[in-house]
């Protein structure tokens, strides 16, 4: 058989077809299938990462303020110029879990204090943990990582902002709206999606936040 011959015969033979294409399409599906279950897997991260901010929020509403001496502002802000029972002025405060801190954005914090982590832990670990992640025996019980366990403290951060209710000098302090964020923008830290098949992908699930509108502000509040 002439070299042109068994050349032609080559080009003409389809057998082994069938499996060059898959050899070139089931990578693809591979791909396609494994990046479909992390979308997935992330999507899920992502909607208990809200949830479980929904649930902080609640917390932070009856809770000792994160930042210690919160409370205190409505009596600290009394001076000549402000009476007792006119409107409170306006303030922000912000307290960042990742910098285990607390600062005035804006307006008058006098007393705000210090960064309290008991109270963080509070917010982020339920009313059963406090410190760690522990299976609550009831919803109330419940906090953030209870509902997405790879939350912590360095990655939620509370805003406590005067919007308008309360008063100067009330005796039980003020009434904040509270945003609590995991995530946040000024964030220091932040945590990542997990991923099945994607472990290299570096990816900071987005920000996810949920406002209420502060009640009693103290640990010892029914609910």
């Amino acid at each position: 058989m002439s070299m042109s011959s068994f050349i032609a015969r080559l080009i003409r033979d389809e057998d082994g077809g069938p499996l060059v294409e898959v050899a070139i399409i089931l990578p693809i599906l591979i791909t396609f299938l494994f990046g479909g279950v992390d979308f997935m897997n992330a999507l899920y991260q992502w909607n208990a990462a809200a949830k479980a901010a929904e649930i902080g929020a609640r917390i932070a509403a009856v809770s000792d303020p994160v930042a210690s001496g919160l409370n205190s502002i409505p009596a600290n802000v009394l001076s000549s110029s402000v009476a007792s029972g006119s409107p409170m002025p306006d303030f922000t405060v912000s307290c960042d879990g990742g910098a285990a801190a607390c600062a005035c954005v804006s307006g008058s914090c006098d007393g705000m204090g210090s960064y309290s982590a008991a109270a963080m832990g509070l917010i982020v670990y339920g009313r059963a943990g406090k410190e760690t992640c522990t299976p609550p025996a009831s919803e109330y019980f419940a906090g953030m990582c209870n509902i997405d366990p790879p939350i912590a403290p360095q990655y939620v951060t509370v805003v406590y902002a005067q919007t308008g209710l309360g008063y100067a000098g009330r005796s039980v302090g003020p009434v904040p709206t509270i945003t609590v964020s995991l995530n946040a923008t000024s964030s220091k830290t932040k945590l990542p999606f997990k991923f099945f098949f994607l472990p290299f992908a570096a990816i900071d699930i987005p920000q996810v936040t949920t406002t209420i509108t502060g009640e009693a502000l103290s640990a010892s509040a029914a609910n």
